[in-house]
């Protein structure tokens, strides 16, 4: 590890003393106590910044060794270590999860969902809107965390300021948007058009998605000052808590909103009108402060492609959650424990692969020996840095979903009802859906950063929009594949 680097600067008044070799300048590099260790010329440089050996300029990592390289700048944490900061954030994360599980499986029967099946394609919208920004903004602090930039109260303050109003514009626009796609979804599938319906939607829509994020926001800066004060890296614990409680926080804003807006719509429109010219009036406000801050002014000019995107991903996995729930007993209970762990488990891949690449490449080129598409062997298990951690998060996948299937299942039932063949389809389903989202990771984190975009706020969006669809496609085929058998779930619950 390079400590401190020694540089004699030549001058036309002062004799220049320092050693060359070839008419080139040597350089001392010292380690961390200050021995000299090795010397290198400007020839040792390659051209993305790296040093090479001296003795074999050429020489490269062996491929056997590449996982033993460090994910960053800093001392290598242990596997105990990431282990430790990684579970417990996760298996938080996962009671979340459960609680939005049993809150979406408690609601379905109100009401407001009963007459407005575009509810359902909100739910994984609105949460994946609210994972998407609020994940992003624990990304985006906790790489800046790890690089040193949180140090002064000015910077601080700035920088929570600015990432927060950011935030607040992109939950306003983002879940009017989506309110609208959920309006023409539910208009062609049900070829009816209620214009009471579409101040519903966008009023519940606009003031969960506002409500939730602006709560979690400040509950993810307090984490990553509580990590750095208590040195636990931030990205294995900000991006799942930020998921963790947003889950339930926001089945359960959406549903008592819309319900209370639909009761009031049959007196009359004012409620759900006044509520949006509120919010859509502090638009400008919330954009003037975004736009003279230095730490959000390029995103809120650049980062609406991935957001907007990952809604109409994530849509489509709602449009999947709507028809299953009417066919399907339990869906709606296990799909955002599926959706939630996935996009949980990916996030924090993706947070310390882009902190690694801002500590250790510049950005438009990667690191050496690192290639944009790799084997998913690599990628998951063995051969490369990022392995090491993917592992780790497969087995916390895998026995996380063991626990968390039971207990929503006990919860839900009264009863622990799974039956074997429900518990195997079902793991199948979620860890398939995790292994492709560690791999896509990988692969599309290193294609932005070589296209000169930061994935701390392109990347996230996509993958967790990913994962909310691959979720409900494997989840919905699995319950598909058990009713053929005759194996459905619950049915082994009398009264069922």
């Amino acid at each position: 590890m390079v400590g401190a680097l020694d540089v004699v600067k030549p001058s036309d008044k002062v004799e220049d003393y320092s050693p060359h070799i070839n008419g080139n300048p040597v350089f001392t590099i010292s380690d961390e106590i200050g021995c000299p260790d090795t010397a290198f010329n400007m020839a040792s440089i390659n051209p993305n910044g790296d040093l090479k050996s001296p003795g074999d300029p050429e020489k490269k990592i062996p491929e056997t060794d590449a996982e033993k390289q460090p994910l960053s700048g800093k001392k290598e944490e242990r596997w105990w270590t990431t282990l430790m900061q990684v579970a417990v954030p996760f298996f938080i994360a996962g009671c979340g999860t459960i609680g939005a599980g049993l809150v979406l499986g408690s609601v379905r029967n109100w009401e407001v969902f009963q007459n407005v099946s575009a509810i359902f394609v909100l739910v994984p919208s609105l949460s994946g809107l609210k994972g998407n920004l609020d994940m992003c903004l624990a990304s985006r602090l906790s790489t800046q965390a790890n690089l040193g930039n949180m140090e002064t109260p000015r910077e601080v303050i700035s920088m929570v300021v600015g990432n927060i109003s950011l935030v607040q514009v992109q939950a306003i626009v983002a879940a009017t948007v989506v309110s609208m796609f959920a309006i023409v979804v539910n208009s062609i599938t049900d070829r009816a058009f209620n214009g009471s319906f579409v101040l519903l939607l966008i009023a519940s829509a606009v003031f969960t998605a506002t409500t939730t994020c602006f709560v979690l926001d400040f509950v993810m800066v307090l984490v990553i000052f509580g990590s750095q004060k208590f040195k636990v890296n931030p990205d294995n614990v900000a991006t799942p808590l930020a998921a963790s409680i947003g889950d339930i926080v926001s089945n359960s804003v959406l549903a008592v909103t819309a319900q209370y807006m639909y009761d009031q719509i049959k007196i009359s429109l004012w409620q759900p009108i006044a509520l949006m010219c509120v919010y859509y009036s502090l638009l400008p406000l919330w954009v003037f402060i975004v736009w003279r801050n230095k730490y959000t002014k390029k995103v809120l000019m650049t980062g609406w492609t991935p957001v907007i995107s990952a809604l109409f991903i994530s849509g489509i996995g709602g449009i999947v959650l709507d028809q299953a729930v009417e066919k399907y007993q339990g869906y709606e209970v296990f799909q955002p424990i599926v959706n939630g762990i996935g996009g949980n488990l990916v996030c924090v891949q993706s947070s310390r692969l882009t902190t690694h690449l801002h500590q250790t490449a510049i950005l438009g080129i990667l690191p050496e020996d690192t290639r944009i598409v790799e084997w998913p062997w690599k990628t998951l298990f063995f051969g490369t840095a990022a392995a090491k951690v993917a592992r780790m998060l497969l087995v916390l996948a895998l026995c996380g979903q063991v626990v968390f299937m039971i207990v929503a299942d006990f919860i839900y039932q009264g009863v622990v009802s799974i039956q074997f063949a429900f518990g195997l389809t079902y793991l199948l389903c979620s860890m398939l859906q995790v292994m492709v989202l560690l791999y896509m990771a990988y692969m599309l984190i290193h294609f932005m950063w070589k296209r000169k975009k930061d994935p701390d706020n392109a990347a996230i969006p996509y993958l967790t929009a990913l994962g909310d669809l691959l979720g409900s496609v494997f989840l919905g085929l699995a319950f598909v594949i058990l009713s053929i058998f005759g194996l459905q779930y619950g049915n082994n619950v009398p009264g069922t």
